[in-house]
């Protein structure tokens, strides 16, 4: 076996190929013992040049003019190659996506001096009633002002985000790189009711469905396919789509109710391309909320890009359904820290059982469970998908109140001012249960 071309290709190169990476071009020689010896070349053969692989191709760092013609080298490599093509450019973390076969990639490995390492597409899945009382953000006055989230401007990147009464006049963008939609849509329904956890105004429930930041705007970024699935790239186009248009958009928020699970593969959570994406809007003066993963009881369960030790990485609650907080414990799903890296997480929790909050009409998620709807406007859905947005909206009040607050300021705020909850295991509740009153000081 180890004369074979993507073997050796494997071994030359093991250091630039992420774990999974490696497994996926070896994996193809386990049919081989089922095959006779003098077709094993053929098939090889085939394989190398038609076996297409999503990748996502990561350099080191260097100038603007550098990294410039890295991409013109890998295009060239790749247009020379049957069924190749190079992808979405990521200057936030100089990176590319790209499709590759074994030839293409061991010819840009050889080409290309400035690689660092190329990882793996892999898939990354979609992880209000009295909700928003449970965290006092109701009826929030400073300077005179009831803070609202007014002025402040919330990326949901997720599913999609449905035109619901709830949002009328408050989707202010909205880009599809799945299906290249120009109008908001939301096909799976996650997107929308997340959307609604953060901003929902309830206006279709006398104001009794209603999210922390009933006047905030709302940017859907469409990343996750009708089933609530999509690819570590096209999560990486979303987030740099968002940092590019920051400014046009007025976007201060960012808020990932997905993930996938870490992978031991990286030596440290900024090996990982989703953290590094997340980062590089974090330094661009992003709050990213995401969520902390719902692989509990157990711990080292923190979803990627949770696992990052600068966004706000949120567990969930179960709120008993009440507004009281008397009765409130940590979700069995939510996910434990620490990471797989070491890292304390989460930061802080938030309600996730039970949230009701918009219903995107004919969605899958609609259709999948008719029984969780409440009325005709509403859907009810449980996980740290829901807590997520909900700690977004707690960050638009606290940035209408003081919008110069950088992101890492905003989370230390949250954090001191968190209520430790249960016997104050930081590795269960983080720093604790957000309290918007006590945060906005």
């Amino acid at each position: 076996m180890f004369g074979f071309s993507m073997i050796q290709m494997v071994r030359n190169n093991a250091h630039k190929l992420d774990k999974q990476l490696r497994e996926e071009f070896t994996s193809i020689y386990r049919p081989f013992k089922y095959t006779p010896c003098f077709l094993h070349r053929t098939f090889e053969r085939f394989l190398s040049n038609f076996k297409q692989y999503s990748v996502i191709i990561s350099f080191q760092q260097c100038k603007n003019k550098e990294l410039q013609q890295e991409y013109q080298t890998v295009n060239e490599v790749l247009h020379r190659h049957l069924r190749c093509q190079i992808g979405k450019q990521f200057p936030s973390i100089q990176s590319c996506s790209a499709t590759v076969t074994a030839v293409a990639l061991e010819e840009i490995l050889s080409k290309c001096a400035k690689i660092k390492k190329v990882y793996y597409n892999r898939e990354v899945k979609a992880l209000l009633d009295v909700a928003t009382p449970t965290i006092n953000a109701t009826n929030i006055v400073r300077n005179h002002t009831e803070l609202t989230g007014e002025g402040i401007t919330i990326a949901v990147i997720d599913t999609g985000v449905h035109p619901h009464p709830d949002l009328q006049g408050r989707i202010k963008g909205f880009r599809d790189f799945i299906n290249n939609e120009a109008n908001p849509y939301d096909d799976n329904g996650h997107g929308t009711h997340c959307a609604g956890d953060a901003a929902g105004n309830g206006s279709m429930s006398g104001g009794q469905y209603k999210g922390p930041a009933p006047n905030a705007s709302i940017v859907g970024v469409k990343v996750l396919n009708k089933l609530g699935s999509g690819s570590l790239a096209t999560v990486m186009e979303g987030v740099q789509w968002c940092i590019e248009n920051k400014d046009a958009l007025g976007i201060n928020i960012l808020s990932l109710s997905l993930g996938s699970t870490a992978s031991s593969a990286y030596r440290n959570e900024n090996d990982d391309p989703m953290v590094q994406i997340v980062e590089a809007a974090w330094d661009a003066g992003l709050v990213v909320c995401v969520a902390a993963g719902n692989e509990g009881p157990d711990p080292h369960t923190i979803a990627s890009p949770g696992v990052s030790s600068k966004v706000i990485t949120v567990g969930a609650m179960d709120d008993k359904n009440t507004p009281s907080r008397s009765d409130d414990e940590i979700a069995s799903f939510s996910s434990r820290g620490p990471t797989i890296y070491g890292v304390k997480k989460p930061d802080v929790v938030a309600p996730g059982v039970n949230i009701i909050s918009l219903r995107s009409p004919g969605s899958y998620i609609d259709k999948l469970q008719k029984n969780a709807r409440v009325g005709e406007h509403y859907i009810s859905l449980s996980g740290t998908s829901m807590a997520t947005p909900i700690c977004a909206g707690v960050v638009a009040l606290l940035l209408q109140h003081n919008p110069n607050l950088t992101p890492y300021k905003v989370k230390k705020a949250l954090m001191k001012n968190a209520i430790r909850w249960g016997d104050n295991d930081e590795y269960v509740y983080g720093a604790g249960y957000i309290d918007a009153e006590r945060t906005i000081t």
